[in-house]
């Protein structure tokens, strides 16, 4: 359940892409039995593109147009709720055939529906799959979703973390879209330290772990060897695992990344911390790529989306799967029921 009867907002991403058919699929399996019914929640823009991309699956939805968040509520169980932009000149259904149109249409979704978050009309945020360059050529002047929502809740891009999570892993990478020769030189124990203590919180305050176990990844290949394959253990991750410690969070490291993701050690923390993009997210997607959750962690809000892009060569052909979408709902929701109680 969302926050005390507040729905959730989703925004669409881009309308060639996933997004759209699996928010639709979503809404279709909203109460199905073996899962716990999924919180109530309503799409910002595109309503007519939401029909048509419902029935490329072959699902026949029922649309609820609403102008106020709080209707969504009454509608939901119905039809799927969607609230219209201003303005809005719905873009056509074209899976696969990324166009300007649809650019602007995923970037005035993702805009409002993160203004109506911000301001306590939605219980929290939930972001469908972008092309940032396509935005880009539209005016989106951020390297991804996290760095504008952060944004717009005013929180710098350094406090606004994020987190991979699935049923069986949750990662957070201390570096995040830079080339893999840029980690070394960006990495700083300080970094690390900021990043942990976020995630500590966060995982204390929306995910229900009174002491979160954080498990620090090393940088080099087993994790340095006493120098002989690099400093950066010593140098910058060993102080960061202590200032942790002394700050009283249960933090363990540097552990070598080529075991820190078997079933054993996996038992031992809540959480990995990894130093680049890649060693957070290919575990993530090799255990739970079908249910990944990307969250972001330090926010005023709750902002969830699924760990996948917008695989435009699949759109519109019914092969995308609809766990990762349903796992960003249910997650958004189970958190912010966690804050409405605190």
């Amino acid at each position: 359940m969302s926050g005390v009867g507040v729905p959730l907002a989703v925004s669409l991403g881009d309308p060639a892409g996933v997004g759209p058919e699996l928010i639709a699929a979503v809404w279709a399996r909203r109460a199905e039995s073996g899962h716990a019914p999924l919180p109530p929640f309503f799409v910002v823009g595109g309503a007519r593109l939401l029909a048509e991309a419902g029935a490329s699956r072959g699902l026949a939805i029922a649309i609820a147009p609403i102008t106020d968040p709080a209707q969504a509520l009454g509608a939901f169980p119905n039809a799927l709720p969607v609230l219209s932009l201003p303005g809005e000149a719905d873009a056509p259904y074209q899976p696969g055939a990324p166009d300007e149109a649809g650019a602007r249409l995923a970037l005035a979704s993702l805009t409002e529906a993160t203004r109506l978050t911000v301001s306590g009309a939605a219980s929290g945020l939930v972001t469908g799959p972008i092309a940032k360059s396509r935005l880009a050529a539209v005016g989106f002047a951020h390297p991804g979703q996290t760095e504008f929502v952060a944004q717009a809740c005013g929180v710098a891009a350094e406090d606004a973390v994020m987190m991979l999570a699935g049923p069986r892993l949750r990662t957070v990478p201390i570096t995040v879209h830079i080339a893999l020769g840029a980690v070394p030189a960006a990495l700083s124990t300080a970094l690390i330290v900021r990043r942990a203590k976020v995630a500590a919180a966060a995982l204390s305050r929306d995910f229900g772990l009174a002491r979160p176990r954080l498990a620090i990844a090393a940088l080099n290949p087993h994790a340095g060897e006493d120098g002989r394959m690099g400093d950066e253990e010593a140098r910058i991750i060993a102080p960061a695992v202590a200032q942790l410690r002394a700050a009283g969070i249960d933090a363990t490291g540097p552990h070598s990344a080529d075991a820190l993701f078997a079933p054993r050690m996996r038992e031992s923390y809540d959480l990995a911390l990894c130093m680049y993009h890649d060693q957070a997210l290919i575990p993530l997607k090799t255990l739970d790529f079908d249910a990944g959750v990307n969250t972001t962690l330090g926010l005023p809000i709750i902002r969830t989306s699924p760990d996948h892009g917008t695989a435009f060569a699949i759109a519109g052909k019914g092969l995308a799967d609809p766990g990762a979408m349903a796992a960003a709902i249910r997650m958004a929701g189970e958190c912010a029921a966690r804050r409405a109680t605190l």
